[in-house]
Order: C-alpha cells, then structure tokens, then sequence
C-alpha cells in the first residue's frame, strides 16, 4: 500500500515538473466573431465614408457661386467687400454626444494639409493671462523680441483691458471684425465666451488656444494655425472649417477630406453616430456629401 502511495507521489512531481517546463502554445488570432465590440468598432469601416468625387464637385459648385456673387458686389458700389469666404463641414449626428460641458465645448485640433492662414499676410490678435497689467506688458515685450518673425501678432491684448475695453457689445463687434484670427493663452480660454459675447462664436470666430509656455511663440502659433478646430457643442451639429475663397478648389478638397476623417475620430461611436455630412460657405446652401 505505502509503495502504491509513493509511486502515485512520485508519477504526480514528474507531471508537475512537466507541465511548469513545457511552453504554453501560442493563442491563434481572434476570429470576427471572438472580437469585441470596441475592437470592432475600431477595425470597422474605412477611415472615410464620403466619396472624394463629391468633395470636388459640391466644392466647385461653391465656388462657382461665389465667383458669380463676387462680380455682382463689383458692379453695385453699395456692397462692401466682406472679406474672404469660408468653407464650413456641417457633420449632423444621430445622437448628441455624451459628456460634460465644459469637455464638449473644448476645442480639437485637426491636421489639415493647406493652412487657412497666410501668416505672411494675416494680422492676429494674442489674448494673453494678466494680473491688472502684469503679464501682459512682459507678453508685449516677448513679441517685440521676436523681431520680424512675429508670426503675423498685430496686437497683444491682456484679459483685464479686454474685461475693462470690450464691455459694450459694440465694441466686442469692432474687435471680432478687426482682426483675422484670434489667438489665446490656453490659461485662459475658460473665461473668454462671458468676455467676448456671442458675437464672435457666432461668426465663428473664437480664439484658437495655444501654449505660450513654450519659449518659440512663432513656432507654436504655426502650429496651432495649421489646423482646423472642432468642439462638440450641446446639439446635435458639428461644424468644421475647412477653407476659404482665397485658397484653391484642390486645396479645399483635400482640406475638406481630411477634416471629415479627422472629426469623425472624435465623435463617440464615430460612423455609427452620424447621420449626414453637407458642405456650405457662409451664405450658401448645404451640399450633401454623405450619405
């Protein structure tokens, strides 16, 4: 009985041994039916739904309007000359996106391959962090010291004269139509919608954040202007600019086409939350791109 028992011990150690020496075998590849959901949500559908043969041909009916609108303003002295036309994404989700405010509202950049600024030719308006001045003379100075590579800075303009200036709604308008582009700390982009009224996130013109930690101004401005923003309001419309009349109808098309790619990877459930895509300017009607 005893040597029964010690053979079973021993038959058992070697087994033991056995299993911990020999290697585990490689798992095969999970099959599309073991995948998980989020796993294919994110091996599902091409990276664009919209064929690029739209793009062009809602892009060149656009401009073909614009041109026609352009030479009846030339012929009438009454119409003032408004400036450059932008091209506008218009993504109408499913669902509105779940969230909080204040995460919704914050800005996503998108890489675009043509950048919508020339800062060769643009004047830009720096918002900067200040203290009842301080901080925005040390701002103006920093700019200053950039010498000719000011990456198109017109004006420095601190938090506490743009709280003290800009009270009247007038005056906010003036401000939205004097510059191109609007540039602020992104210290400070939480206390800008109260300062700068509706006005300017009506005509879409809100400031573009940007790090001013870092010692290269120029560098980061340029980087910041070589993309296109999204944020993801409380309704249930995205809009994304993607160009303007001053650029070309190929320039357009591919900004349009990666901006598309670029704001779907934002929105939760990606494809499976938009409902259509139409492409507009600013006083046109929607062309449908998708479905």
């Amino acid at each position: 009985m005893r040597i029964n028992q010690r053979r079973f011990l021993k038959r058992k150690r070697q087994a033991e041994k056995e299993m911990v020496a020999k290697p585990k075998k490689a798992q095969p590849p999970k099959t599309n039916k073991e995948k998980t959901k989020k796993e294919e949500d994110e091996d599902s559908a091409p990276p664009s739904r919209v064929d690029k043969a739209q793009i062009q041909k809602a892009i060149a009916a656009l401009r073909l309007h614009l041109d026609k609108v352009k030479q009846e303003k030339e012929k009438d002295p009454l119409f003032e000359d408004e400036g450059d036309d932008a091209y506008s994404v218009l993504i109408s989700l499913r669902t509105q996106p779940v969230g909080s405010a204040k995460s919704n509202a914050k800005m996503k950049a998108i890489r675009i391959p043509h950048s919508m600024v020339d800062l060769e030719t643009a004047e830009l308006c720096l918002i900067v962090k200040d203290n009842d001045g301080k901080g925005h003379k040390e701002a103006k100075l920093k700019v200053e010291s950039m010498g000719e590579d000011k990456a198109g800075i017109a004006k420095v303009l601190g938090v506490s004269k743009l709280r003290n200036n800009y009270k009247p709604h007038e005056a906010k308008r003036k401000l939205c139509d004097s510059y191109d582009l609007f540039l602020a700390d992104e210290r400070v982009i939480p206390v800008l919608p109260k300062l700068l009224g509706k006005t300017f996130f009506k005509k879409k013109r809100q400031p573009i954040p940007v790090d001013l930690t870092k010692k290269d101004w120029a560098k980061e401005i340029r980087s910041k202007t070589s993309a296109t923003y999204l944020s993801l309001s409380s309704g249930t419309c995205v809009r994304v600019k993607t160009g303007t009349s001053a650029m070309s109808v190929e320039d357009v098309v591919e900004n349009t086409a990666v901006a598309i790619e670029g704001a779907v990877k934002h929105i939760p459930r990606r494809w499976g939350n938009i409902q259509s895509i139409f492409v507009k300017c600013n006083e046109t009607v929607a062309l449908p791109l998708y479905p």
